[in-house]
């Protein structure tokens, strides 16, 4: 059986990969930080293993590797998923909502591909999943945070599929257009 870490697992785009890849027969760890009832439902609903991190976190993404490693093996498949958004003019965004943005939509792709990379290298293969959205190719107004973020990813994922093609990784970037999930629910059509 494969195991797939799916972050942010519990919600939207992330809560579609985990039934997805249930249903195709993956082990699934579905990550979570905040929506514990949801994901517990997911859980009870696929058989998902939930591992509660956030994984901008850098000691919370280890404790979640080795949880993962000494109870279950390695991982095949990385999808990066876990996101924030944020709507603001750039005149009122703050460091601190600069900082949040970046470490939840980019750094935290960085830690969980760190901690579970060197398995996939010792393996020579693996899958890697990084999920941006349509504002990191074109720019969107009122989220030049947000846009910025995910136009990070889409560096991130060119250069990684580079540098691990040759060890037989597999490294893709998905760049949604506007999905109805809850992050969404405020938006009108």
């Amino acid at each position: 059986m494969k195991n797939v870490l799916i972050t942010g697992g519990s919600r939207g785009i992330g809560k579609a990969c985990v039934y997805e890849f249930s249903n195709n027969g993956y082990r699934v760890f579905l990550n979570y930080n905040k929506s514990s009832d949801e994901a517990e439902k997911i859980k009870n609903e696929t058989g998902a293993v939930i591992v509660k991190a956030d994984v901008s976190d850098s000691k919370q993404v280890n404790d979640m590797a080795e949880f993962i490693h000494t109870n279950y093996g390695k991982i095949d498949v990385i999808v990066n998923n876990a996101g924030i958004s944020q709507q603001k003019l750039f005149t009122d965004i703050t460091e601190n909502d600069w900082d949040r943005m970046f470490d939840v939509n980019m750094k935290s792709m960085y830690l969980v591909t760190k901690a579970f990379v060197d398995d996939m290298i010792y393996k020579q293969s693996g899958k890697i999943i990084n999920i941006s959205s349509m504002w990191g190719v074109t720019g969107g107004s009122c989220e030049v945070h947000y846009s910025a973020a995910k136009a990070a990813v889409i560096g991130f994922t060119k250069a990684l599929a580079k540098e691990l093609g040759p060890s037989g990784i597999c490294v893709n970037c998905v760049a949604p257009g506007v999905i109805e999930t809850e992050m969404n629910s405020h938006l009108t059509k």
